[in-house]
């Protein structure tokens, strides 16, 4: 190829294009668009060519012509920004391609609302059939541009933040760069939203910590708690795990590597008389142990900053333990519970992991504890824009020591 491709972004209308954009494609022997893209150069003297159809078939188009001809390639916002210059880059050879970059929706976005970007973060929900980027998106930062479709809508959207566990401020940027430009704040708790043109972005800034939609209870909705990246025993084997638990009202439970605390919280609806003990060593997680049991108004649980097994010689004897994994220290948390345990006491762990199951199984039946084995495999349905389908949770073991039994 003795030509290599020029790539130009557009911005968000032909009004964002420089004086060297310009002249790139003027001089173009093909001019390769969108179809609005190539009706707003109609006078260029060169074979035209839409983007449309399968794009290896353009490609390969593109390849063909730049062994002869100057090749132009128009592209919306800015072509490494969820454009096609990535597709051409890895099929051409970067050595082969130029990058004429321009604004992105994201930065007119935020232009728009007159709001820094340097620590925002970007969601694209294009082409996507479920909404986990966004949710993860939401638990791990503060500021957040996603990209829409007509499928995943800001009123889909909405209906994430309105389950969220803090509230959103939600803008919705339409049509940017377009006469038709508009720019709406809305409120996500509404359901009688008018419809929202094609394009848009969602900007979504978080805002304070929501209360609860509901009291704590069996089985708990996820994303009622407050938790990291998703670190929490999911709901249905947070409800088998607390089962196998078997707890009587005067109970004392050691809920070891407490994470968000979701286990144990819900183990306290089972103790009027007993108490909780929850000890985690990352200082953050232990906050929101902290944060949750405010939130729920759950008095009988006390919170342990520790690297267990340390620190547990300090507390009650405990009539039941849970164990949240393990990781690589479970031998000796798991050998200092089996020793604290009172008898006819139980432990219940859950791993995802077969090296943690063998190991736990071994260090309890060489205590000479009763074990049982659950294997939970949980699909739970998601909404699509024509039904539903079933997404599966992680396998995970809920392994059952007993003592004395």
């Amino acid at each position: 190829m003795s030509n290599r491709v020029q790539v130009v972004g557009m911005g968000l209308s032909p009004r964002d294009l420089t004086q060297t954009h310009l002249e790139i494609i003027q001089q173009a022997q093909v001019l390769v668009g969108g179809k609005r893209h190539l009706e707003s150069f109609e006078g260029v003297d060169a074979i035209k060519r839409e983007i449309a159809g399968p794009i290896s078939e353009l490609v390969d188009f593109i390849k063909e012509s730049m062994a002869d001809k100057r090749v132009v390639v128009l592209a919306s916002g800015d072509p490494l920004f969820f454009g096609i210059g990535k597709t051409l880059i890895n099929r051409l050879g970067a050595e082969n391609v130029v990058i004429h970059p321009n604004v992105t929706s994201m930065a007119a976005a935020f232009a728009r609302l007159n709001l820094p970007w340097q620590e925002a973060y970007w969601v694209s929900l294009h082409g996507k059939k479920g909404l986990s980027p966004l949710k993860k998106a939401m638990d791990e930062h503060d500021l957040l541009c996603v990209l829409t479709d007509p499928a995943n809508s800001p009123e889909v959207i909405a209906e994430v933040v309105r389950k969220h566990g803090y509230s959103w401020n939600m803008r919705v940027l339409e049509k940017l760069g377009d006469d038709e430009e508009k720019v709406s704040q809305i409120d996500p708790c509404a359901f009688d939203f008018a419809a929202f043109a094609q394009p848009n972005v969602v900007v979504l800034q978080k805002g304070d910590l929501s209360d609860p939609p509901g009291p704590l209870r069996l089985g708990t909705p996820d994303h009622w708690f407050i938790h990291e990246k998703g670190l929490i025993t999911k709901a249905p084997v947070r409800t088998l795990s607390l089962s196998m638990l078997q707890l009587e009202p005067a109970h004392i439970l050691w809920d070891l590597g407490a994470g968000s605390g979701s286990v144990g919280l819900e183990a306290a609806l089972f103790l009027p008389r007993g108490f909780v003990y929850a000890v985690e060593k990352n200082p953050a997680r232990v906050g929101q142990i902290q944060a949750n049991a405010e939130r729920f108004n759950v008095k009988n649980l006390s919170v342990l900053q520790a690297d267990a097994p340390e620190g547990l010689d300090g507390l009650p004897r405990p009539d039941r333990v849970f164990i949240g994994g393990g990781g690589k220290g479970l031998s000796d948390v798991l050998g200092a519970a089996m020793q604290a345990l009172n008898h006819e006491g139980n432990i219940v762990i859950n791993t995802v992991l077969l090296e943690t199951l063998n190991q736990a199984v071994s260090l309890l039946e060489e205590k000479g504890f009763a074990v049982s084995l659950t294997q939970a495999q949980i699909s739970q349905s998601k909404n699509m824009p024509w039904g539903r389908r079933m997404e599966a949770l992680n396998p995970v073991w809920i392994i059952m020591g007993e003592k004395g039994k």
